[in-house]
């Protein structure tokens, strides 16, 4: 719980810590005091300042020079103290404050139509309103814990981590095949889930009915974690998005990882689970007797025997005739599809985590995942800040800015966010705001010949 609010960063407070450690010893975990040398080192500025000005940094007369001086962003210090609203007009006045508080964790909210931090001003005119915001999804490991055996809360593991694999395969194709989005940052969260970013152009400006609309496209889930069938597929085919998310992306989930890594039919508490999304009791009779005549089946394939038995049973002979074949796409959408906080999305004014934060339970940086090759991405191994410092020590702890971060195991993260994201985006950012000056100049020129 948050435990003092404190606006536009006035406040008494001591933020330093203990006496620094002496150099090459680096204890593992979480140490407020290492945030001095990541923020100090480590954290790519120029590249996070590029990335939220949208191309209106530049000198070019139609870019609007307000633009990253209206974005807000929030502060959590140590302590629980939360500083929201803060605003910089330039790089350097962003650096030197995130330098001087050494947050715990940075949030971004949207872009407003004026400063947030002289909001006050126009209190009571209905002026201070947000007017851009990327297009967010927050997709959290606890809100499986119903289908997970292996972790439960904030634990995670690669028995579990495939949820989230199948999230951004499913989120980010039909972000791209079905809206049309080209610029989508997925960020690990740092500790149990991911974030999805979409900053195209048309998504920032995005109404928050229009947010809500492309939500509830995702929105699957009915009822609440002691409803028994969560999901009801209805009509007589899928709808093509969910036809394509089961094909290419889920049924394999399901089948290939879930089964084994969670144990979905090793025991009976586990199996009558199963049971209860088919709401035919001849069928799950039926089931019971075939499943407990193979007891004997070793552990190891248990799972694939018994789901094999459902599936045989339910897509063919008298059942099939019935209807009941789509139950099986209901367990596996049950248990794969993507689970996200629709709140996050459909509200321009929602505040979600900045990347390359550091987690402060684990100590993990907030790194990107790419997405077509989020198969290899293992949350285990993200590095840690205490990691990143060995690594510092290892090299040469003078080192500063470019050189400093490009010698630990951050590099490849940086290096993929400004290749793969942040270059594509600038150059679609710039013909943008290259095309809607020339317009603006060609319908002034239009109104003048009148």
């Amino acid at each position: 719980m948050v435990t003092a609010a404190i606006e536009n960063g006035e406040s008494d407070m001591v933020i330093d810590g203990n006496e620094q450690k002496p150099k090459n010893t680096v204890s593992d975990g979480f140490d407020a005091n290492y945030l001095k040398i990541y923020y100090g080192k480590l954290f790519p500025y120029a590249d996070f300042f590029k990335w939220m000005s949208y191309g209106n940094d530049g000198k070019h007369p139609g870019n609007d020079q307000s633009y990253f001086g209206r974005r807000e962003f929030s502060f959590t210090l140590d302590n629980d103290v939360y500083l929201r609203f803060q605003s910089f007009n330039s790089l350097s006045e962003m650096e030197n404050s995130i330098k001087e508080k050494c947050p715990f964790k940075i949030d971004i909210g949207p872009v407003y139509s004026v400063d947030p931090a002289k909001r006050h001003a126009y209190a009571g005119d209905n002026v201070f309103t947000p007017v851009e915001r990327e297009l967010v999804f927050d997709i959290d490991m606890t809100d499986y814990d119903d289908v997970r055996y292996c972790c439960s809360g904030a634990g995670v593991c690669l028995d579990c981590w495939p949820l989230m694999t199948a999230a951004i395969k499913v989120i980010d194709t039909t972000l791209r095949d079905d809206f049309g989005f080209n610029h989508i940052l997925w960020v690990f969260s740092g500790r149990r889930g991911v974030h999805c970013w979409v900053c195209d152009g048309k998504a920032r400006r995005l109404s928050n009915e229009q947010r809500a609309a492309i939500a509830e496209y995702f929105h699957l889930y009915q009822g609440n974690e002691n409803s028994r069938k969560k999901i009801s597929l209805t009509g007589p085919v899928l709808h093509p998005f969910l036809a394509r998310s089961y094909i290419e992306v889920l049924k394999d989930s399901f089948e290939s990882q879930l089964l084994g890594s969670q144990k979905i039919f090793s025991t009976e508490e586990r199996y009558e689970k199963i049971l209860d999304m088919i709401h035919d009791e001849s069928i799950t009779s039926e089931l019971r007797g075939k499943w407990q005549d193979n007891r004997r089946t070793s552990k190891n394939d248990v799972n694939s025997v018994r789901w094999e038995k459902l599936k045989n049973m339910l897509q063919s002979g008298k059942y099939k005739a019935q209807g009941m074949r789509r139950h099986v796409e209901e367990i596996v959408f049950s248990y794969t599809y993507p689970r996200l906080d629709l709140e996050v999305t459909k509200h321009m004014n929602h505040l979600l985590k900045a990347p390359f934060c550091v987690h402060p339970k684990t100590g993990r940086i907030c790194v990107p995942i790419d997405p077509e090759h989020c198969d290899e991405f293992d949350p285990t191994t993200v590095p840690t800040v205490a990691q990143l410092l060995e690594e510092l020590n290892a090299a040469d702890m003078e080192v500063d800015g470019e050189i400093a971060w490009d010698r630990t195991s951050l590099g490849e993260s940086i290096r993929f966010f400004r290749s793969a994201f942040l270059q594509p985006l600038l150059k679609s950012c710039k013909e943008e705001i290259e095309s809607s000056y020339n317009a603006k100049v060609q319908q002034s020129k239009n109104s003048l010949s009148w």
